[in-house]
């Protein structure tokens, strides 16, 4: 049985893909510090072992080499990260520290034990490049999280570069579905927007509400995340939705929903805008080409999905980040 590891294992990408790689008979060494994720959410299973740690805490390290070395991991994928984009700029140490140094962390212990490492990036490191963002644009990011992200990359091909370590990337984008953190004000608008109906508030739509993004329902990347395992190393994927949407419709959509499950007062409040891109949404030839990815996501069903999931959900506490800066800091999120 071959034994992957999976950081971030209790968010949404790790559990599903925990999940799916547990199906296929691999078994799972699960690395999470439960900071975003929650662990009603790891497999029950007896192929999967949670390892409980914070990447970015030094005295993590002993625990992270023991991991490795005792299971002797074919692959690692990387998913542990805070991804707020809009504000990074605000938490600056923490979204490097959590971001960048836990990254280096995981890609030493990939080189030392001989592990590929299979990083999920961000759309966030093309910036305001004009959609659709391909492999092959220069990354230009205009946020911290984007400028983190794009530094791994290369991180990880410098060490390809000496030591030969083994990696692909994937650089997913609005990926959706149950076992998503719908408490975090910051970040996953879908789920914030469910979220602030289930509290029967309006949802809060950043300036005009015209920015496009493309949402993807994340029952589609199993399948090509798995072929990553024994196979195209030293690739560059992207991986999400065709279809865009405006923020307005992506409202909209969940208010449809709402309604049909009698939760009337799904209203929506325009707020100062945010400093983001306006347009992005990637093309995916190459992953559909060489992974054979195909993404059918229809909106309304995936919202409805985690609308009726949401409602299932016990009470937990709304993140609260401390922010490092607060000049020029957002009336919503004082």
């Amino acid at each position: 049985m071959k034994s992957v590891v999976i950081t971030g294992c209790a968010g949404l990408l790790g559990s599903h893909l925990s999940r799916h790689l547990i199906s296929k008979g691999y078994k799972i060494l699960g690395i999470d510090d439960l900071s975003g994720g929650y662990e009603e959410y790891l497999p029950d299973s007896d192929n999967f072992e949670f390892w409980p740690m914070d990447l970015s805490d030094a005295n993590s390290l002993d625990r992270l080499n023991e991991c490795f070395s005792r299971e002797k991991p074919t692959a690692c994928f990387h998913f542990a990260a805070y991804a707020a984009e809009g504000l990074s700029p605000f938490i600056r140490h923490f979204n490097y520290n959590n971001n960048i140094l836990a990254s280096a962390n995981v890609i030493n212990a990939c080189i030392n034990h001989g592990t590929k490492i299979i990083f999920t990036s961000s759309m966030a490191v093309y910036g305001n490049h004009h959609p659709p963002f391909t492999e092959s644009m220069a990354p230009a990011p205009v946020d911290p999280y984007g400028i983190a992200k794009y530094a791994v990359e290369m991180d990880i091909k410098q060490a390809n570069n000496q030591f030969g370590l083994r990696y692909s990337i994937v650089r997913p984008h609005n990926v959706v579905g149950i076992y998503q953190n719908i408490w975090d004000k910051y970040r996953n608008v879908v789920g914030i927007f469910i979220k602030k109906v289930l509290d029967n508030e309006p949802m809060l739509i950043f300036g005009d509400g015209e920015q496009t993004r493309a949402f993807s329902d994340i029952k589609y990347y199993m399948e090509p995340f798995e072929k990553l395992i024994d196979g195209h190393d030293s690739e560059t994927f992207n991986i999400g939705a065709d279809k865009t949407y405006t923020i307005n419709q992506l409202a909209d959509t969940v208010q449809r929903v709402a309604w049909k499950q009698g939760y009337y007062g799904a209203e929506t409040k325009n707020v100062e805008p945010r400093h983001e891109v306006k347009h992005a949404h990637c093309d995916h030839t190459k992953a559909k080409s060489l992974l054979d990815f195909s993404d059918d996501t229809d909106l309304e069903t995936l919202v409805k999905e985690m609308f009726t999931w949401a409602t299932s959900q016990p009470k937990r506490d709304q993140k609260k980040m401390e922010y490092e800066v607060t000049k020029g800091m957002y009336e919503y999120w004082k």
